[in-house]
């Protein structure tokens, strides 16, 4: 891999943090969506609403985890080594900034799934738990590409403001890479462990 430019630091977040930190929400808020949304009959019935619900759920799962991984490869194949005055931010950083700048978005889709359970009971709660654990399953794949190629991926912040948070998204020109014990989050995005005392 190349080495970036040695011009002003830049601050870094982790791109499996990034697409991770929208799993829990949507998990969470589509369960809570999809439980408050068996208490009401529908217009279709509960039955037809659970089982219509999962068939959102199966197929939204598969989908969100594969949506653009070839343009996450293509930026992963492309990465550049992190210059050493660049700002790794923290995955907790990365997590609270991804959720502040979507909390609007979540809370408008949970009130959406809770609303649509009139029509079709706990159907739209599960679409959103669907796509939480795409979220989880996509940020497992990047995990395994790191391990394997033996570097963390990053994206600029600035990149990510410009595209809605979104690590893939066209404003992205790049990723940098560092070491795979650089930063506190482990390949995947996961809380890093602590070293075990000998």
């Amino acid at each position: 891999m190349a080495r970036a430019g040695q011009g002003g630091g830049r601050g870094l977040a982790r791109v499996a943090v990034v697409v991770r930190a929208g799993a829990a929400p949507l998990w969470w808020l589509g369960l809570l969506a999809a439980g408050i949304g068996a208490l009401v009959p529908g217009l279709t019935g509960r039955r037809i609403g659970v089982l219509a619900g999962a068939a959102l759920f199966v197929i939204a799962v598969p989908v969100v985890a594969t949506v653009q991984r070839g343009r996450y490869a293509a930026l992963a194949g492309s990465a550049t080594r992190a210059g050493r005055h660049d700002v790794l931010q923290d995955r907790a950083v990365s997590l609270r900034n991804w959720r502040r700048g979507h909390r609007w978005w979540l809370l408008l889709a949970f009130l959406a799934a809770v609303g649509a359970s009139f029509a079709v009971p706990a159907a739209a709660g599960l679409l959103m738990a669907g796509c939480g654990l795409g979220l989880w399953l996509k940020s497992a794949w990047i995990g395994r590409r790191e391990e394997a190629g033996g570097a963390l991926l990053w994206v600029r912040v600035d990149w990510l403001a410009r595209n809605g948070g979104r690590p893939a998204g066209p404003a992205v020109r790049a990723y940098s890479s560092t070491g795979i014990a650089a930063g506190d989050a482990a390949p995947g995005g996961a809380r890093r462990k602590a070293a075990s005392l000998a």
